[in-house]
């Protein structure tokens, strides 16, 4: 019997519990583990088999969120699907993606059927019913991780044909095994229900995906009515959300009906549904990028719902039981991977240290498998849940393994553009301007007042007649290239300011960024179409006009500050300097004797500005902003030095 307040309570605890899963899931972060993996161990902390804060029968309550959340994960791998992005690795994707989806899905399949007298729930069940698990879980297994291979890619910046042949085939196999598990699915159910497989049952299962292809599209074009509809973003993905919850019970109530009124067994497969509605919004749509928007702002939190739940759910004393199984299946996979990649890769004429690699970049599993495998707990509820946990505790370990196998791929194919080790160096800070001109003379002069050592580089070969009469270091250079950068002394550069063609000037910049990690980059924009590329590796931009607009309006809102910036308040400057005294870690900004003529205005720490006030705590490697008279400044920077 239904009852709403215990419900409402079970849904209320369940999203305090949520809430702080987040928090674990940031400090499993800090430690370099994968985020879900703190979610997954924030639900077995407070699920059935620890504090038992959600009991047994809460999961059942909580089993709208398992629906809701699947939807959503299916929509978003639809997403990733972009046409555009894969066009020009196809024959790559499409060899690597089949052979490798194939030897996996084989050995996958092989693996659990020959091992099932091991696992407590099959050795009973007869041979059809356990190949029919097998089918399952060998679709399970060729699943990958499209968010975790993104945010490693994006954390090393990480560029190539190697990178982009796997990023398509992780997307394109979440879509091909949604479609791989819905023939499974059908295929399994007739197995354990004794039915036999007849030719019937081949037509139903193309029925079945035709049905589910169709409903795919009408749902796309659901979609696409809402993101148009003139209410805020927040209604749209709270539509979006629960129209995905819809279309479960939609497909629930077409294969009732189908059963009651047509005597068949035919139910559309609903990730399949979204997961099609996901692709046609994304390559067919005008609300491609608002549809993207809403994956990523939706996605956070239902990710932490959708795999705490799953960590709930874990029936760990299954997990102990079937440990050894689970890290035989996770070795056969990794083969499988090795193998069907690698000949997928020498099939499309890739190259062979590609080809080679293929497999450590598919390890990682997440948001897909786990789906699937919840769907298998729903779907058959007798041994299901069982089967869940099999299958998670194995997704974890390759969530685990996968991660860092990618990164160390990406380092072998050299397409990694992470940011290099900058070194330590005593002194005077440093800094390299690049391009020899008035205005690249004058802050050189202006830095080294500063007590800044400073190099001005120019790609000549006869000295100007002003450069005669200046005080400056002047290093003429052949081209701009790694060997020239490391003659400049750039492992000690603390800045560098470019002021060269646009095209020059990110080539540059992405030199000092990868190879040796310079802090602060500073560019002279002349055109804005290389814009977005400067800003991805935190160069700061200077365009000309922008520049000399935004300094008339401070000068008519501000015009103390804009005289100190600009050096025509006499005796006063602007300074930032480097916590690097340990006495300092942990103190509060309001206990620093500073001098009374000085003023704290910002505190960086990690790239990120902090809101500053007396109770801020400094850290080793906080970046302070302080102005001030000259003197004054000059302890103040004594202070914080070692």
């Amino acid at each position: 019997m239904f009852e709403p307040y215990l419900f409402a309570a079970t849904v209320v605890g369940f999203v305090i519990l949520a809430l702080a899963a987040r928090q674990i899931g940031d400090y499993f972060a800090k430690g370099k583990l994968p985020l879900i993996s703190g979610f997954l161990a924030a639900g077995i902390l407070v699920g059935p088999f620890g504090l038992n804060f959600i009991r047994e029968d809460g999961l059942a309550s909580l089993h709208f969120v398992d629906q809701l959340a699947l939807a959503f994960i299916a929509l978003a791998a639809g997403n990733e699907l972009h046409l555009e992005e894969i066009r020009d690795r196809l024959k790559s994707i499409a060899w690597v993606g089949l052979v490798g989806g194939v030897v996996t899905f084989s050995l996958g399949t092989g693996a659990v059927y020959l091992l099932s007298d091991l696992v407590p729930f099959m050795n009973e069940m007869p041979s059809g019913a356990r190949f029919g698990i097998a089918l399952l879980a060998g679709s399970i297994l060729v699943a990958r991780s499209p968010s975790s291979a993104i945010a490693i890619v994006k954390e090393l910046r990480a560029k190539g044909p190697f990178t982009a042949t796997v990023l398509g085939v992780t997307v394109m196999m979440d879509v091909i095994v949604i479609t791989l598990f819905g023939f499974a699915s059908t295929v399994a159910d007739t197995l354990i229900t004794n039915v036999g497989l007849q030719l019937q049952f081949i037509f139903l299962i193309g029925g079945e995906l035709l049905v589910s292809l169709v409903l795919g599209i009408v749902f796309a074009r659901i979609i696409h009515w809402m993101l148009g509809l003139a209410v805020g973003a927040g209604y749209k993905e709270l539509l979006v959300v629960l129209a995905g919850l819809g279309v479960f019970a939609g497909c629930e109530a077409i294969g009732s009906y189908a059963a009651a009124t047509l005597q068949v067994h035919i139910a559309p497969q609903p990730l399949l549904v979204c997961v099609v509605a996901g692709f046609w919004v994304t390559n067919y749509s005008a609300n491609r990028i608002v549809f993207s928007k809403f994956c990523h702002d939706a996605g956070p939190p239902i990710y932490v719902a959708f795999f705490m739940l799953a960590g709930a759910s874990l029936e760990m004393d299954v997990v102990l039981e079937v440990w050894h199984i689970g890290a035989a299946l996770c070795g056969i996979r990794l083969i499988a991977l090795f193998v069907g990649s690698s000949v997928g890769g020498v099939l499309a004429g890739d190259a062979r240290r590609h080809s080679g690699s293929y497999g450590l970049a598919f390890v990682t599993q997440a948001g897909v498998g786990l789906g699937l495998a919840k769907s298998v707990a729903i779907a058959f509820p007798e041994w299901g849940p069982e089967f869940a946990t099999l299958i998670i505790a194995i997704i974890v370990v390759n969530q685990l393994l996968g991660p860092p196998l990618f990164k160390w791929a990406i380092h072998l194919v050299d397409e990694s553009h992470e940011r290099g080790e900058h070194g330590d160096h005593r002194g005077p800070r440093n800094a390299v301007i690049f391009g020899l001109e008035g205005y690249s003379l004058a802050l050189a002069s202006q830095l080294q007042a500063h007590g800044w050592k400073v190099k001005v580089a120019e790609r000549r070969t006869e000295p100007r007649d002003e450069v005669d009469e200046a005080d400056i270091e002047i290093v003429h250079v052949a081209k701009y290239e790694m060997e020239t950068m490391r003659d400049l002394g750039m492992e000690d550069a603390d800045a560098i300011v470019v002021m060269l063609s646009d095209e020059e000037n990110l080539r540059v910049c992405q030199l000092a960024f990868e190879h040796f990690g310079t802090p602060q980059m500073v560019a002279r924009l002349n055109q804005r179409h290389l814009l977005a590329e400067f800003n991805e590796i935190g160069v700061e931009v200077v365009d000309p006009a922008m520049a000399v607009v935004s300094m008339l309006d401070h000068m008519v809102r501000s015009p103390l500050a804009a005289s100190v910036m600009l050096g025509t308040e006499e005796g006063q400057d602007i300074i930032e300097v480097e916590v690097k005294d340990r006495a300092l870690e942990g103190r509060l900004l309001r206990e620093l004797r500073l001098p009374l003529d000085t003023l704290v205005l910002s505190v960086s720490r990690d790239g990120h500005m902090l809101v500053s006030h007396g109770y801020t705590v400094l850290h080793l490697g906080d970046h302070v902003t302080i102005i001030g008279s000259e003197e004054s400044l000059e302890q103040v920077a004594v202070m914080f030095e070692e």
